[in-house]
């Protein structure tokens, strides 16, 4: 291992993730990217071997000895309290601040999109979703609960912090992409604390990016007309729980979440990359389930780390893929997940 390699953490997860994340780590290894790979094995097996969703120093460590992690989808229908998946996962994001949860949309061939009148090429923007707020931090109760008078309570727990930095990370990464407009999505019409504040910090900082057009649309709106016309879209920032919705709506435009990249980032940390896609249990082991979502995270990972060459390679054999029908059924090809990952191997070692 030399000075320049980096450190990557491999948790490759459950069901169909332990697959994907399989092909992904080759496909690394057949770009020649100088990383080193260490795997762990923290999962629904692990949990219901010993109890060990994560070990007590399992977050310092991740910080401590790598560079990056890579993580599968996590869920089990054995675990019904998915406990070791909200441990692990939301774990990783809250307790080591990767606050920017960064989600590109690319349409990557016009069979793809399930628009009409709108091709593949103009369907190209980012979502960055605030990682570490909202309602995600599980704060909130039930009273009376089973009675007719139950009462049940979540918090929308947004900070001046949390929110001035993941909206300066948006024009940040406009600027950084060549990228020209910003917009901002809320529901501040209704939700006049919390989403005012947002409102108050998104102008304050957008005058100090000149350079980048500020934008502002409500989330029903703007859920509207992200399949009305994507084609308007650069950067978007949005809270936790409207990241997390609109982000799915955003994979539909690129052909499903099985082409859907992700990273969980905090700039200059060690920071997390995870395909979107949930672990799907019934597809398991089957060898059908889509590997390009985690093939494209790996990319962003590669990317993030400085192998900008490497993660070029790698999206564009994604993109012949695609173009050739050398994918799974759910993107128009007959090919399996190994299979559909050796090409892409294959076509990134050549």
């Amino acid at each position: 291992m030399t000075e320049n390699t980096k450190r990557v953490a491999v948790v490759p997860g459950d069901g169909i993730g332990k697959e994907v994340i399989a092909q992904a780590v080759n496909v690394i290894r057949a770009a020649r990217a100088a990383v080193d790979f260490t795997e762990f094995d923290w999962s629904a097996d692990r949990y219901l071997k010993d109890g060990t969703t994560i070990p007590p120093d399992g977050f310092s460590m991740l910080s401590r000895d790598f560079d990056a992690i890579f993580v599968g989808a996590l869920g089990d229908p054995r675990v019904p309290s998915n406990i070791h998946a909200k441990d692990i996962l939301l774990g990783m994001r809250f307790k080591m601040d990767l606050f920017a949860n960064v989600r590109p949309v690319k349409c990557l061939d016009d069979s793809l999109c399930p628009l009409k009148n709108v091709r593949a090429g103009e369907i190209d923007f980012v979502v960055v979703r605030e990682n570490t707020e909202g309602p995600y931090v599980d704060v909130g109760g039930v009273f009376k609960q089973g009675t007719p008078d139950e009462v049940a309570v979540q918090e929308d727990v947004n900070t001046r912090k949390g929110v001035e930095r993941v909206i300066r990370y948006a024009f940040d990464y406009a600027r950084r992409y060549g990228r020209k407009k910003v917009l901002m999505s809320d529901k501040s019409n209704v939700m006049t604390y919390a989403h005012g504040l947002w409102q108050r910090v998104f102008k304050e900082v957008a005058g100090d990016y000149s350079d980048i057009a500020s934008q502002h649309m409500y989330v029903d709106a703007l859920c509207m007309h992200m399949v009305r016309d994507p084609r308007q879209f650069d950067v978007i920032v949005t809270n936790n729980m409207f990241g997390d919705i609109i982000t799915d709506l955003a994979a539909a435009l690129q052909g499903g979440l099985g082409m859907a990249a992700s990273g969980n980032i905090h700039p200059g940390r060690t920071s997390m990359f995870e395909p979107v896609h949930g672990s799907a249990p019934p597809f398991a082991g089957k060898n059908i389930a889509n590997p390009f979502g985690a093939i494209l995270t790996a990319a962003t990972m590669l990317e993030y780390l400085g192998f900008e060459a490497a993660a070029a390679k790698i999206n564009a054999a994604v993109v012949e893929a695609v173009r050739q029908k050398k994918t799974t059924q759910d993107v128009g090809g007959d090919l399996g997940t190994r299979e559909a990952g050796q090409w892409i191997a294959e076509r990134v070692a050549g």
